[in-house]
Formats: C-alpha cells, sequence, structure tokens
C-alpha cells in the first residue's frame, strides 16, 4: 500500500503533527459568554487573577499558561486590536509590557521571555475581541516532551501562588521607584 506522501508525488519534507482535538475548540461558538478579559478587572484581585490594574490597562494570569507567570497585558476597554488603542493606552500598555517583564525576571528568575499578540481568530487569537500581550517567563531547559507526545502541559506552580509572588515584587518595583 502506498503513502500519502508516494500517493501525492513529491514529498513536501513536513513532519506533521495532528490535532484533531482542537477542532472541537476551533468550531465552537465563543460568543456566548462575558469576554473573560471584561470580566476579570470587575472581580477581587484573586478571583479575577489581577496582577496589577493601572490606569487604562490592567495585568491578569493567563488561566492556561504555557509557563509559570505567564501573564496578559489587557487594556479595560473592549477592543480587538492594537490599532484600536488610545496614544493614552497604548503608552500603558507597552509601560505595562515591559514591567511584567521586569517583575516576572525579580519573582521567579527569568531567563528569558516570549511576548506577542495574535491578533485575529486566524492569527491564533483564543479571545480575539479583546487585545491581550502575552508575557510569557521563559528558563533554561524549561521545555520537555510532554505537550508533543502527551497532550499534557507540566506547569511546575500552582497559579495562585505565582501570582501572589508576582503581585509582591510588582509592589517592591513600584516601591523602588
Amino acid at each position: 500500500m502506498e503513502t500519502a506522501d508516494e500517493f501525492a508525488g513529491e514529498a513536501d519534507g513536513y513532519e506533521r503533527l495532528w490535532t484533531p482535538h482542537r477542532m472541537v475548540y476551533i468550531n465552537s461558538d465563543h460568543g456566548d459568554h462575558e469576554c473573560p478579559f471584561c470580566r476579570a478587572p470587575k472581580r477581587s484581585d484573586e478571583e479575577g487573577l489581577v496582577v496589577y490594574r493601572g490606569q487604562t490597562c490592567f495585568v491578569v494570569m493567563n488561566l492556561f499558561p504555557y509557563n509559570p507567570g505567564h501573564l496578559l497585558v489587557c487594556p479595560y476597554r473592549h477592543v480587538a486590536g492594537y490599532v484600536d488603542l488610545t496614544e493614552e493606552e497604548r503608552r500603558e500598555f507597552g509601560e505595562l509590557t515591559a514591567s511584567a517583564m521586569r517583575v516576572a525576571e525579580a519573582a521567579l528568575g527569568a531567563h528569558g521571555f516570549n511576548t506577542g499578540m495574535n491578533q485575529g481568530a486566524v492569527a491564533g487569537a483564543g479571545v480575539a475581541a479583546h487585545l491581550h500581550q502575552h508575557v510569557v517567563p521563559r528558563w533554561q531547559g524549561d521545555a520537555n516532551f510532554f505537550p508533543i507526545v502527551a497532550q499534557t502541559k507540566a506547569v511546575p506552580a500552582l497559579i495562585e501562588n505565582t501570582r501572589q509572588q508576582l503581585v509582591a515584587a510588582w509592589k517592591e518595583a513600584a516601591d523602588a521607584r
């Protein structure tokens, strides 16, 4: 029996990681619930996983983190794109992103960071209607094989404990200024 590559002709050289379980998420209706980034700041810091509240933007823990200390910087205003921010929002959005990196380095000993925004559902945004910037702390040797072979992400710290560490470090950083 011929393989798919043989059937298709010339192989393209790519390995495929088939993830059909993602279709449940892709095909689900994401519009039934209140936006999590609008809901979080209405709650207490502990309930909403809020780390810091600014004037126009806030910082919240990612409920489904890639790593401990995975933060999201969000404007309070429900806007989809970076270009939709006011100048004041854009300034604080950037300042809070930089502060999140400094705080995660101080509180968690992060060696580096992945930062980024997925704007639009086709770009991978899980919550496309509300802009958010990911700040993902990284450490030497933090990647492992679990996500690929077992559909499991090993996150070696509890989210609330990490939130408390970050809140304390954020206060220290603010007091130092």
